[in-house]
């Protein structure tokens, strides 16, 4: 089994996107990119507008060729969008796509933006989407609905996937964040050896000040028994995030690391230094609105 992160917040944008190469299959999860639109008052700048293209762009060349796809859920930062924003992975870009398996989060338990948007994909696509939660094909498994974040909090649900090959056993976790005890237990029941996860968003720590002990506890209890975690998005939009990671790393003798990391790269934070991109590169003024009339910006800013 080959695993390789696409994207992540420690590649500089919101991601959770991978791919998955066994001897029979290669499948994709959660083929998306987005950014904030706003943090520190400020719109993205041009290095993290970069940053999601280039994830958009390994994206799609995983897609050529794909047996699979994955959604987990239907946030634009996990999936193809009509034209909502132009830092997303706009559906007009993707391959043909026939003969390609899709599994995917069902209707229930999502809200009514992520109904639209799983009715939108499937009319792009002339088909439509399954709901996957409990079913298998061969070596995938995929879970029922999980708590996508505090249980019982409104965020909806998030949908898991178990791959495995021999020995191997690989689980995208997808948005659990490590806030939900059971759904960490319904992780570990699938005796992973490699977790790829979100970590808890301790940048809103302010607004929910437990989520980082609870989440803390949850993740010790995951690093403990599986051979390698890795811990991105949500936890990584914040510098406290990656001391919070470094610090859990310490307490266990397994790995655990970033997306980055995993993928022998450094961390690059961009969101989490938002502010500072601007104090240190200057942009002209207008142009955050300049860039959102046309996608032509993306070529000529990362060629530039």
């Amino acid at each position: 089994m080959k695993i390789e992160i696409l994207g992540c917040e420690s590649f500089g944008a919101r991601s959770l996107a991978c791919v998955i190469k066994t001897d029979e299959r290669k499948i994709v999860i959660d083929p998306g990119v987005a950014l904030a639109r706003l943090r520190s008052g400020l719109f993205p700048h041009p290095v993290e507008v970069a940053a999601a293209f280039r994830i958009r762009e390994k994206v799609l060349f995983a897609l050529e060729g794909v047996t699979d796809i994955v959604i987990s859920h239907y946030h634009g930062d996990h999936m193809p969008l009509r034209a909502e924003d132009p830092y997303q992975l706009p559906m007009e870009a993707l391959p043909s796509l026939e003969g390609v398996n899709f599994w995917c989060k069902g209707p229930e338990k999502i809200s009514s933006l992520s109904t639209k948007r799983r009715n939108e994909l499937s009319d792009f696509l002339g088909f439509p989407l399954p709901a996957s939660e409990g079913g298998s094909s061969g070596n995938m498994d995929f879970s029922s609905p999980t708590p996508h974040g505090v249980r019982e909090k409104g965020f909806g649900a998030v949908m898991m996937t178990r791959i495995c090959e021999g020995d191997e056993v690989f689980v995208h976790s997808s948005d659990i964040q490590l806030l939900d005890r059971e759904a960490v237990l319904k992780v570990l029941a699938w005796k992973p050896k490699i977790v790829f996860a979100s970590g808890p968003p301790l940048y809103l720590s302010h607004r929910i000040p437990e989520i980082g002990k609870e989440a803390f506890e949850n993740a010790f209890l995951l690093a403990r028994n599986v051979d390698t975690l890795i811990l991105d998005h949500h936890l990584l939009r914040s510098f406290e995030g990656y001391r919070w990671l470094k610090e859990l790393a310490g307490k266990v003798e397994n790995r655990v690391l970033c997306a980055a990391e995993f993928m022998g790269k450094e961390p690059e934070l961009l969101e989490a230094q938002r502010k500072t991109l601007y104090e240190k590169m200057p942009v002209p003024p207008g142009w955050h609105e300049a860039y959102s009339r046309g996608k032509a910006g993306f070529e000529n800013m990362c060629d530039g």
